[in-house]
């Protein structure tokens, strides 16, 4: 399975339980259709670059989140059709970091000890 990293900007609520929704939802899905999720960051509230206009609403802040996850490429279209179709979501993209566990661990160095 690939493993991809995506970047997620979604609409900022006062209650923090919107976030965490979306962000349970995105992470059950990977889970529910045999992916893994490896890892998941906020970078907390941010003012946007620019006003940014999705599902009819303009945004000025947003919420900025980052999910590891390793899935099957039929798996990242429906999630990306979710994301699509999600009213808190503004933004978001997804980069694939590698096919291979060798893509994105370096192999250690290759040192030689004499005594």
């Amino acid at each position: 399975m690939p493993f991809y990293r995506m970047l997620c900007i979604s609409a900022h609520y006062p209650e923090y339980a919107n976030i965490k929704s979306l962000v349970r939802q995105a992470a059950l899905h990977i889970m529910d259709n045999g992916g893994v999720v490896r890892k998941i960051d906020s970078w907390g509230t941010r003012a946007l670059p620019q006003r940014m206009r999705r599902h009819t609403q303009y945004h000025t802040a947003g919420d900025y989140w980052m999910m590891y996850f390793d899935t099957s490429p039929r798996v990242l279209r429906e999630f990306n059709s979710i994301m699509r179709k999600d009213p808190r979501v503004i933004r978001w993209t997804t980069l694939k970091i590698g096919d291979k566990v060798e893509d994105i661990v370096e192999p250690p160095e290759k040192t030689i000890h004499r005594r």
